[in-house]
């Protein structure tokens, strides 16, 4: 007797996974989660480290002196003359500050200590010098300002990246959805195989049976002999297929080797609607992309403002406070006297025969490219959301064509091997049967993977579920 192909997969398994927990594994086990959840570590932490640069600091650092040094070094007299003579001498110091950048201007004052000490270990000869508190200014004058576009393109970089965390789950999501199907391919392939074989095998000992008593030809014979051949070599690479299938599944949702799993067909779909005006609105509002535009605008200005201020070098530094010597460090804060700097520099080409005009052209120039490549990438972003509605909207329809002709040819693949036990048919028209019951099964699991695919490419693209009617990811809604 001939075996029915249903839909169940029977193996010996100790978990059975619906297409959704395969999902969530995915999402908490497999490598690129864990790639990604590292994505968004780093970008935290360069987030954290660009507002720092708003912050004051203490900082410590060595004086300009030598700490040691033993040598013959040239000594300049009064009288210009140059004396070499033997030098044993310590002279360390440290320098203490308090900065504040000035994000206005790009300037940075501080407050600032300083100490220094020189011994000659020739003489015994002993000296304290320092300045117990000056404050200090370094403004430059017509300069690039870093504070400034950091202040603007940082916060939408960082949110960018929050934006790309949630995508990257959501393609997490989209890729399981493959190894799923890759494994659930494998699996009707090998039931298909399987229930191939036994019917060969069962329609190799009617012939024979027939061959025997004279009623079939020793040519029909040895077709449905090769046949049955065939059908054990499609049960072998079958088997081959799903293991290899299932070892890409288990490395991608985080499973051990050892743990053993069946799948459950997703024939359960959402069912909603999505216009294309309302994909668009909520792509806006959630995807990476959409802010990207604005940061790379930005970030375009922002490559034109840093080489027109490398056009002329010019700087103002300024200090006041006290300083003193004396044998001792306590005598540094007696008998102070006023330190007071002033200094500007400047460095301005006078002849560059046309170098200055021509890295602004190119900088604008640059600018005017980036802003066409934006241009299309908006056009390209919006043309990708309609295409992708307008896809998923045709699967639903697709998605029921193929499942009503997979009921189809399974009744007239049951009908055929009747009518060939009757005798009605031969072999080569319930082979017809078998092959269009075969490819009808096949192509009703390639639509239920094309809109699981496409339903959370969807997702993706939008961040919004439609089906839940709920946010992926809310920019409105605080970490």
């Amino acid at each position: 007797m001939f075996i029915l192909c249903g839909c169940v997969f029977t193996t010996q398994a100790q978990n059975v996974f619906s297409i959704e927990e395969v999902i969530h594994r995915a999402q908490s086990q497999s490598p690129a989660f864990k790639q990604t959840e590292t994505r968004r570590e780093n970008s935290y932490w360069r987030y954290r480290f660009y507002r720092t640069n708003y912050n004051p600091q203490i900082r410590m650092n060595s004086g300009g002196g030598q700490l040691y040094s033993n040598s013959i070094t040239p000594i300049r007299q009064p009288d210009g003359s140059i004396i070499y003579l033997p030098v044993n001498q310590i002279n360390p110091g440290v320098n203490f500050s308090l900065q504040q950048p000035i994000q206005w201007t790009n300037g940075t004052i501080s407050v600032n200590s300083s100490y220094n000490y020189f011994k000659d270990l020739i003489s015994q000869t002993k000296q304290w010098n320092g300045a117990p508190m000056y404050v200090r200014l370094d403004q430059p004058l017509l300069a690039y300002n870093p504070y400034k576009w950091d202040k603007l393109i940082q916060p939408i970089r960082y949110e960018e990246s929050k934006r790309d965390y949630a995508e990257g789950m959501e393609q997490i999501s989209r890729d399981a959805v493959n190894y799923f199907f890759s494994v659930m391919d494998a699996q009707v392939n090998l039931q298909i195989a399987k229930f191939n074989l036994a019917n060969n095998d069962t329609i190799y000992k009617i012939e024979q049976g027939r061959y025997n008593i004279g009623t079939t030809s020793e040519d029909k014979l040895l077709q449905v002999e090769l046949q049955l051949l065939r059908s054990r070599q499609d049960v072998g690479q079958a088997n081959l297929a799903l293991q290899t299938a299932s070892l890409d599944l288990r490395k991608n949702i985080g499973l051990r080797n050892g743990e053993s799993f069946d799948l459950v067909l997703p024939e359960q779909i959402p069912v909603f609607k999505v216009a294309e005006d309302e994909a668009l609105q909520y792509a806006k509002e959630t995807r990476s992309a959409y802010v990207a535009f604005e940061r790379r605008r930005m970030e375009a200005e922002s490559a034109v403002a840093q080489v027109r201020g490398s056009l002329y070098q010019v700087g103002v530094t300024a200090a006041f406070g006290l300083n003193s010597v004396g044998g001792t460090l306590n005598d540094l804060y007696q008998n102070t006297s006023k330190q007071q700097v002033a200094n500007v520099v400047f460095s301005v080409p006078v002849v560059d025969w046309g170098r200055r005009r021509a890295q602004m052209q190119t900088a604008y120039a640059t600018k005017r490219l980036n802003d066409y490549v934006i241009a299309q990438d908006e056009v390209n972003f919006e043309q990708e959301i309609i295409t992708q509605v307008r896809q998923f909207e045709m699967l639903y329809g697709q998605l029921e064509i193929t499942k009503k002709s997979d009921e189809v040819a399974l009744k007239r693949y049951n009908v055929a091997q009747n009518r060939y036990l009757i005798g009605k048919i031969d072999i080569t028209n319930l082979n017809i049967a078998l092959t269009e019951k075969d490819n009808a099964k096949r192509g009703y699991i390639t639509a239920l993977r094309l809109f699981w695919t496409a339903y959370y490419d969807l997702r993706r693209l939008t961040l919004y579920d439609f089906a839940e009617r709920k946010y992926l990811y809310n920019p409105n809604v605080p970490d």
